[in-house]
């Protein structure tokens, strides 16, 4: 298994994603073993899309690193029929948004057909565009139906060709991640329109859950089989949380990764928690047919050749958006053989309890807010903790400066954000070399530093009539 201090880093510096101190857009470092495999990746220096089993054994390399990733998370690999490596989320997100799109549809075109007995032309939208599909399945609108979306889903959505704009929020608030089954159903339910329901699994601001159980999610399943919808998952880094057991601590955290066996699509990253390096993104899907509908590369002779065991794994080209990419795998595969699930648990459980000390500390603290505001109702450290702190000065005028007076120590980086349309700050724990009581008391200091400055400043700001 891997420890907190199995390589050598120099603390007293930022380096940058090789550093337990990097807490920026929960990128994770690299474990020893996932950096000395992509070493051999850029010497091999090869196209791994094309399935050559007689020639070279990556594509089944990668085929098992995506298993294992299955069995670490929990899922089955005969559901998740349909795997592969991606850049990371936007491209993931891609994927599940073309896949969905598929369906939904080949769905409505369907129920078209039965309702009306009218068929205004065929075809999938991969073999004949989406105008003519949608005009054979009488569609006027296509819908993302969602919670606070991370900005790469939106990307995603312009890119499919569904616009920004396409996407509405079902949440009982602006700013919560909890789905309004009514409002939900209603949008589901509009004429002439189709539907994906995409879910965040670890919000990226908050660390937070759209759902709580498998109850939930069944539930919702449900509801988009009755109007025809797709469930895409976006689990970035929350889909982790499936690696934690019974204890009771992280009950809470648990149970919002469960119930992803009801999804469609899921995608997530492997270079934040599972800590290989950039870039390395994974999509499951259950529908691999659907998905070589939309990503099958027709016509070049010289990329056609899937022999010897071509049953058993598909080309990457023909169920993912690239036709060349590096081999992505073989990191992943070598650091989970090397520390297992025992390993990422580990890491994972140093990962929160860091958080969770490091929110505690900000709890308490008079010059600073812990966000959101129902986690700082509690005791700042509660269940609802995984791995990302979202906090603000409680002055307005270092709030501003709050992030780039941080990481101006050089001794630690947060990212900044915006929450309730102020600004905040964001510490994501990701790096496998965590350590909860070596890492506080620099975070601490680093903060306490920020704020004894601040004070010092506005001291001398003071005019001689304020001070008297």
């Amino acid at each position: 298994m891997v420890d907190a201090i199995d390589i050598e880093i120099d603390h007293d510096r930022n380096a940058s994603s090789g550093s337990a101190n990097y807490y920026g857009y929960i990128t994770g470092g690299a474990t020893p073993a996932a950096r000395v495999a992509n070493s051999i990746v850029s010497a091999y220096d090869q196209n791994v899309q094309i399935h050559l089993p007689e020639q070279s054994i990556a594509t089944i390399v990668e085929d098992n690193a995506l298993r294992l990733l299955l069995d670490l998370l929990r899922l089955d690999a005969s559901t998740w029929s349909c795997r592969t490596f991606t850049t990371g989320a936007t491209a993931s997100n891609i994927l599940g948004l073309l896949c969905g799109r598929e369906h939904i549809i080949n769905e409505a075109i369907k129920r078209h057909v039965s309702r009306s007995g009218v068929c205004n032309g065929a075809g999938t939208v991969g073999e004949n565009g989406l105008l003519s599909a949608c005009r054979a399945a009488n569609i006027e609108n296509i819908q993302i139906l969602t919670t606070m979306p991370h900005s790469s889903l939106l990307k995603a959505c312009s890119i499919a060709g569904f616009g920004r704009s396409c996407v509405i929020d079902v949440g009982v608030s602006k700013e919560s991640l909890e789905i309004d089954l009514g409002i939900l159903e209603d949008c589901l339910k509009r004429e002439n329109t189709v539907s994906i329901l995409a879910l965040s699994c670890g919000e990226v601001n908050t660390g937070l859950f759209t759902t709580h159980g498998v109850t939930e999610v069944e539930r919702l399943r449900v509801l988009c089989d009755n109007y025809g919808a797709w469930i895409h998952i976006d689990a970035a880094f929350g889909v982790f949380a499936r690696v934690l057991e019974n204890e009771p601590e992280f009950d809470r955290v648990r149970a919002g990764a469960e119930g992803l066996e009801f999804a469609d699509s899921i995608t997530a990253d492997a270079h934040k928690l599972l800590n290989v390096p950039y870039d390395c993104g994974f999509f499951f899907c259950r529908h691999v047919d659907l998905s070589q509908q939309v990503f099958r590369n027709p016509n070049a002779a010289y990329l056609s050749f899937n022999t010897g065991g071509g049953a058993t794994i598909v080309s990457p080209l023909h169920i993912g958006i690239e036709n060349s990419r590096r081999f992505r795998g073989l990191p992943v595969y070598a650091t989970l053989m090397a520390y297992g699930r025992q390993g990422y648990k580990e890491m994972l459980i140093r990962q929160i309890h860091f958080a969770r000390v490091v929110a505690t500390f900000i709890h308490h603290h008079p010059a600073l807010e812990l966000l959101p505001e129902h986690i700082a109702q509690g005791n700042g450290a509660g269940k609802e903790i995984f791995v990302i702190v979202l906090f603000r000065a409680k002055d307005p005028g270092l709030n501003a400066e709050l992030v780039s007076r941080i990481n101006a120590s050089a001794q630690i980086y947060v990212s900044g954000t915006m929450w309730g349309g102020k600004p905040a700050s964001r510490i994501a724990v990701s790096n496998w070399q965590v350590d909860p009581q070596r890492d506080l008391g620099r975070v601490r200091g680093v903060i306490e530093g920020v704020l004894s400055s601040w004070s010092d400043t506005r001291s001398t700001d003071l005019s001689v009539d304020q001070v008297l």
